[in-house]
């Protein structure tokens, strides 16, 4: 984390920064604002099923947040970088950048893995961030090493490859194409080289082999943003992304057919369908927000959470972790995270309208947090 930076906020209303489009931040500030709502309700035990991710096969509204968060990441790219490009940077300068912020994001995952205990022995390896950071390397270094055609030849290769593996691949003492959490192929390699360090203890929704696919997500995030800057019409492109939604969606819900649209295992089909749903989500956000103009307070707290997110996720991760760690009335006593929960709204709206009701507050608390900083145009560049 290169520490706090002053520079203007793009304020709703006022006048968009070159290369910057509010409606991008305002996307990534609904993503991480759904990422902290479904990762902290009251009580594990009480959650509705839409704000919990699908058992196995299939997906569910939560599902759809973290390959947002890697499409708005590729969408990104091509902003950082086109006008340095252009100005004459060098491709090897950019890319010791981009490997430095890649291991500052994985080295974050390490610590909200740790955290406060910092035990090492049995710690999980793979994380959200871990993979962020890993995404981010493989994304940026093939849009600065590679053309747009050799890029779309990796993103079918890593898809298509992906589909092959795990279909036709047979794990060792099994057989191929069995798609089940513990049988399937990226299941076997995570136990081969991190047996003991894994979410599930056999296998890890962020798992190395599935990381493959989840590139081809920020890469489909980068075609995106070189849209956007092609010079056609906001009308036009807005029409582009449209269409190419509708397009993604169908066909991933056609490939999932065969090859189930699954979070944990991030299946191909799984790429296409959220990538796909993804454009038409932030269609509509860019249609109102820096086509039409459609600018006023309700936009604000998007742009507090989408200008300070990898921030604001980890920031508030390790409190959860802290309220985890300190108990109330002794160490036989509930945690102060599940205190709170039960005091002060399980004990009114119920169980799982209680469990809502302390995540939605959680989401509120940190917006409050953050505003000061979006109001003093402080942010924290990772």
């Amino acid at each position: 984390m290169s520490g706090p930076t002053a520079a203007r906020p793009p304020e709703a209303g006022a006048a968009q920064k070159a290369d910057r489009l509010l409606s991008l931040d305002a996307f990534r500030g609904l993503t991480i604002a759904g990422m902290i709502l479904v990762n902290n309700p009251g009580s594990w035990s009480h959650v509705y099923p839409l704000l919990s991710h699908a058992e196995w096969h299939g997906w569910t509204p939560t599902d759809l947040i973290f390959p947002y968060f890697l499409f708005i990441l590729g969408v990104a790219i091509p902003f950082s970088f086109h006008r340095r490009l252009d100005a004459g940077a060098a491709r090897r300068d950019l890319f010791t950048h981009v490997v430095r912020r890649a291991l500052t994001i994985v080295a974050l995952g390490f610590l909200m893995r740790l955290f406060p205990d910092f035990h090492v022995s049995g710690m999980r390896w793979p994380g959200v961030l871990q993979r962020i950071g890993v995404v981010y390397l493989a994304a940026a270094g093939l849009y600065l090493v590679c053309g747009r055609n050799a890029r779309a030849a990796w993103t079918g290769g890593l898809l298509l490859g992906y589909w092959a593996a795990m279909t036709l691949v047979p794990v060792p003492g099994d057989v191929a194409g069995d798609l089940s959490p513990e049988g399937n192929l990226a299941a076997w390699v995570d136990r081969a080289l991190m047996d003991g360090h894994l979410y599930q203890g056999t296998w890890d929704p962020e798992g190395i082999l599935s990381t493959l696919p989840a590139i081809g997500t920020s890469l489909l995030g980068i075609f995106t943003g070189e849209w956007l800057l092609s010079g056609r019409s906001p009308e036009a492109l807005t029409r582009g992304l449209a269409g190419a939604g509708a397009v993604l969606v169908p066909v991933g819900l056609a490939w999932g057919m065969v090859f189930p649209i699954n979070k944990a295992l991030w299946t191909s089909s799984y790429v296409v369908f959220t990538a796909g749903t993804a454009l038409l989500l932030f269609g509509l956000v860019y249609w109102v927000v820096d086509v039409r103009r459609r600018r006023g307070p309700w936009l604000t707290p998007f742009l507090v959470y989408g200008t300070n997110a990898i921030a604001v996720f980890v920031l508030s991760g390790l409190m959860t972790r802290l309220l985890g760690r300190v108990h109330v009335g002794g160490a036989e006593g509930p945690s102060l995270y599940t205190w709170i929960y039960r005091s002060f709204f399980q004990s009114w709206a119920g169980d799982r309208n209680g469990s809502l009701a302390f995540a939605a507050c959680y989401v509120l608390l940190w917006l409050a947090l953050m505003t000061p900083l979006y109001r003093r145009r402080i942010f924290i560049k990772v």
